[in-house]
């Protein structure tokens, strides 16, 4: 089982988040535990600006279990197809097409996405299994 993982529940754990972290440790483990985690081209930019340096980034990658897997022209067409559907229906520059590619690269490379935006992916990739760390209790 692959798992992409987004953006958002990295850096609840990297920044050990006092509201997210502890849920977002445990569902990136439970993954971990189904098999294989990947991240795409876009989770990796994003978490770049946290760190010195390429490196720093594949270390704490690697010691994480989360191992870099790049776009195909399927999980680019998909993006586009579906970022041209949001902008047709009214879809305001909120999202981006980043946030697009995450999802399409995540249904065509992987079997399903870690992340904490459930309601968007489910809208735009709906076939796409959706695992989202379980919310913080009050």
């Amino acid at each position: 089982m692959i798992t992409a993982v987004d953006t958002s529940v990295l850096l609840d754990v990297l920044a050990n988040d006092a509201r997210f972290g502890t849920a977002s440790l445990h569902a990136l483990e439970h993954a971990h535990e189904a098999g294989r985690l990947v991240v795409c081209p876009i989770v990796w930019a994003e978490l770049r600006a946290f760190f010195d340096g390429d490196r720093s980034l594949g270390d704490a990658l690697a010691e994480a279990g989360i191992f870099f897997d790049p776009f195909d022209e399927a999980a680019a067409s998909l993006a586009g197809a579906q970022w041209r559907s949001y902008r047709r229906s009214g879809g305001r520059r909120t999202r981006l097409v980043g946030d697009f590619l995450i999802g399409a690269h995540a249904q065509t490379r992987a079997a399903r996405l870690l992340t904490r935006d459930r309601g968007f992916y489910r809208r735009y990739f709906e076939s796409l299994p959706i695992i989202e760390p379980a919310p913080p209790t009050a």
